[in-house]
């Protein structure tokens, strides 16, 4: 299961808020994409992002680290994300 939350990546903050809860990735990045443009912000400054939650959760629900990864078991990370930028 994705959903979005609400990160301000601060290590110091590490419960994170559940904003929306999705079965697809696809249906996730529409999500992210309408909040984005609902708050006339770019992604980054939207302060949002797409896990992959290990358990079930619902909106507003708030989940730490060990709940959550980037991506989810089996999914191919797409190439951009597993080379380190610089050189």
């Amino acid at each position: 299961m994705y959903a979005l939350i609400y990160d301000e990546f601060d290590p110091a903050k590490r419960e994170k808020e559940v904003i929306s809860v999705h079965r697809t990735r696809e249906n996730a990045e529409k999500a992210l994409n309408k909040r984005q443009h609902t708050l006339g912000k770019r992604v980054w400054e939207c302060k949002t992002r797409i896990v992959w939650v290990y358990g079930r959760v619902r909106r507003g629900d708030i989940i730490t680290p060990s709940a959550f990864d980037t991506w989810a078991p089996g999914e191919t990370i797409p190439r951009s994300d597993r080379v380190p930028d610089g050189d």
